[in-house]
């Protein structure tokens, strides 16, 4: 079975997508429609940009969003996922991929989850750091003993096997990679954000995320989609829409997910986006499914 998977902030490059706006028709169209829809023009960015301009918020998380699910749709025949997930914001892409969302719907909340996110870094500072080479139970275990409730600490994304990210307020996360490092960990990176994202610092960006979602037309996705919050297969509007909003002060339980889907039958999974870092994840969760990237 063929699952299909959408990647997160952080795969952008300069000159992504410029490509198939150049030999594909039909992302020609989608490109030049979300420059409408965005009310500036992305695709000068993504093609010929500099490397700072695609960092912006406002930017990279509908770039992203726009590769990765214009890649998809312009697969044709050839896609044909039996399921679908995303890292984090990717999620939003599987769902625009899978029929949930229409494209215009999808990339609008993109830039209001972009936009939203934003305001929360500027208003709630906090970070990120890469544990690698430990095993999670001790991740968790660290996260909840240097916690407080005026300085919190939490796993926020479970990558693969000896790779997890915590997040939250600067002191706590310096304070956990510290024992994390005494405990063994190969490596504890802080990580060059300016936000604690998927965790309780992202309540607000949440809050406003959630209003927008709730304004949005959901469908039944044309196959099922595992979602960050649970690692779970989900086809219900309403349940895609409550976990959705969930997600930004939730953990991305991406290696339940890719083993869940494992489970469920996927043998063959395809990244759909910039970058190959699903897949590098995904070769280390299994070594008995077959993974690439898409070209088009």
């Amino acid at each position: 079975m063929k699952a299909f998977v959408f990647p997160g902030q952080g795969a952008q490059f300069v000159g992504m997508g410029k490509d198939l706006y150049e030999q594909n028709e039909k992302a020609r169209e989608l490109f030049d429609k979300a420059n409408d829809v965005l009310g500036f023009k992305i695709t000068d960015i993504m093609f010929e940009g500099t490397a700072d301009e695609l960092k912006q918020t406002k930017v990279t998380q509908p770039a992203v969003f726009l590769h990765s699910v214009i890649s998809a749709l312009c697969m044709g025949d050839e896609f044909q996922p039996a399921m679908v997930a995303g890292h984090s914001l990717g999620e939003l892409s599987a769902l625009v991929a899978a029929g949930a969302l229409t494209f215009e719907d999808g990339l609008r909340l993109v830039h209001a989850r972009a936009m939203a996110m934003q305001k929360c870094c500027e208003a709630q500072p906090g970070t990120m750091a890469a544990i690698i080479a430990l095993p999670d139970e001790v991740v968790e275990q660290v996260c909840r003993e240097v916690s407080t409730d005026e300085s919190v600490v939490i796993p926020a994304n479970y990558n693969c096997p000896g790779q997890l990210v915590i997040s939250g307020h600067v002191e706590a996360v310096n304070a956990a990679c510290e024992k994390l490092k005494a405990a063994g960990a190969k490596r504890a990176l802080v990580l060059p954000v300016s936000g604690a994202f998927h965790s309780p610092l992202m309540q607000a960006a949440k809050d406003e995320l959630a209003a927008a979602i709730e304004q949005t037309e959901f469908k039944t996705p044309l196959c099922p989609v595992y979602q960050n919050v649970d690692a779970l297969p989900h086809t219900d509007p309403a349940e895609i829409k409550a976990n959705l909003m969930a997600q930004l002060t939730g953990s991305v339980r991406w290696t339940k997910s890719v083993q869940n889907m494992i489970a469920d039958g996927a043998t063959d999974f395809t990244e759909c986006g910039p970058g190959k870092a699903l897949q590098g994840m995904i070769a280390k969760i299994s070594r008995d499914v077959t993974v690439h990237g898409i070209t088009c």
